[in-house]
């Protein structure tokens, strides 16, 4: 079983930054790809980022240029760099964890761009 907490958001202006943190409970990155989702009222869930367990990181296009994902091994944590947020970035961001076997998710941490 994996537990994953993240934290980090909150309310920012256009144009502003956050980094969302993502820890796991366990050492968890050389066997997981770690991702960061959102999902926006009356959206679906969207991949956002996404670190492989050998370092391969890949992006959806509406955050190309602006977000970055990252992790810490020594700490058993995935960051999310964001800058320029857009209010159209404005959703729930999910924390996941996935192999063959198994998915784990965070419970989520709300980011609002708005001014």
């Amino acid at each position: 079983q994996v537990q994953l907490v993240e934290s980090g958001g909150g309310l920012v202006q256009p144009g502003g930054s956050l980094r969302l943190s993502c820890a796991a409970s366990r050492s968890i990155f050389s066997t997981y790809a770690m991702g960061w989702y959102r999902q926006a009222p009356g959206k679906q869930r969207e991949l956002v980022a996404v670190i492989l367990s050998g370092g391969y990181t890949n992006y959806a296009d509406s955050v190309k240029g602006r977000f970055t994902i990252s992790r810490d091994n020594a700490k058993n944590t995935v960051y999310l760099q964001m800058r320029n947020l857009k209010p159209e970035d404005t959703a729930v961001y999910y924390c996941n964890a996935e192999n063959a076997r198994y998915i784990y998710w965070g419970q989520g941490t709300q980011v609002t761009v708005s001014s």
